[in-house]
């Protein structure tokens, strides 16, 4: 795999690419800047962490940004 792209609610936030063993996160949405560079051991962990993130942000993840 070179890289997948993460998509929450059906819209693209950004990919993971294989860095370390492991998968980076690189963020393209604002609203999930704050896992930018993180690493994590699958692309559902990956999801896992947006969904936390949006559930503590005031009105989660919304298309215009």
């Amino acid at each position: 795999m070179t890289r997948q792209v993460i998509e929450y609610a059906g819209i693209p936030v950004g990919i993971v690419v294989p860095d370390k063993g492991a998968l980076k996160f690189i963020a393209v949405k604002f609203h999930v800047h704050d896992l930018d560079g993180q690493h994590f051991s699958a692309a559902s962990d990956v999801l896992r962490a947006i969904h936390k993130l949006a559930s503590t942000t005031s009105g989660g993840l919304n298309r215009a940004a």
